[in-house]
């Protein structure tokens, strides 16, 4: 990964991490503790992709399984968010633009259940019965429904915060009220976006409007910039 990636991607797991061990798990929710740890890596994901995922899903587990009070091996959530950071890294768009909040939804709710599914699964494997005392369905109902409300406020300002580092053009010339990604968690894709185009449509009107009244200049109108 590049330095910036690095550095905004550790900084954030570090911040996430503190977060959630000092505040969230005192809380004392019933059922899961709210992941924000988790969100953080998929928003990573979402934007760097799904190799960037990996490796920073693998290095915030590895911190979560070593920071206390940690009780269970280390390596076990590591794992769990490294196949999580991958797969949330599949759904990124090529074009890096989603229209809605639909999306970024869906990968929350597949991640908060998959990754309770999956450290339960390699809890089992190493002898880990903590889940069936608790109540897997609990879990899994309890951790999806925290995530969710926590998603809105975390996922967008982490995605932009990415977007920013890596001098994304989509993150520089995103208009306000925009369809994008991160945009659409409030907005839900009902942006309006103009182009300029040559010779039709409203940016050509224009600059025929322009030419009859202007008939001694040279000069183009080159349209209308995005809203």
């Amino acid at each position: 990964m590049r330095f910036n990636r690095m550095l905004l991607s550790t900084t954030l797991v570090v911040v996430a991490l503190v977060i959630q061990v000092s505040v969230l798990a005192r809380l004392h929710l019933p059922g899961a503790v709210p992941d924000l740890l988790l969100l953080t890596v998929l928003a990573l994901a979402l934007v760097y992709g799904h190799t960037s995922g990996a490796l920073i899903g693998f290095g915030a587990g590895l911190l979560a399984d070593l920071a206390p009070p940690a009780d269970h091996a280390a390596g076990r959530y590591a794992l769990v968010l490294c196949v999580i950071g991958y797969l949330a890294g599949l759904v990124k768009p090529e074009t890096g633009r989603l229209t809605s909040a639909t999306g970024p939804m869906l990968v929350v709710v597949g991640a908060a259940i998959g990754s309770t599914l999956l450290y339960a699964g390699v809890g089992a494997l190493v002898g880990d019965t903590a889940a069936r005392h608790v109540g897997l369905g609990s879990l899994l109902f309890t951790a999806t429904v925290y995530d969710l409300l926590l998603a809105p406020f975390t996922v967008p300002l982490i995605m932009a915060l990415a977007r920013r580092a890596e001098n994304d053009p989509l993150a520089d010339n995103q208009p306000s009220g925009s369809a994008d990604v991160a945009g659409g968690w409030t907005s839900f894709g009902t942006g309006l976006r103009i182009g300029s185009q040559r010779g039709t449509g409203l940016g050509g009107g224009l600059r025929v409007k322009a030419a009859r009244s202007r008939a001694g200049r040279a000069g183009r109108i080159k349209g209308i910039k995005r809203l």
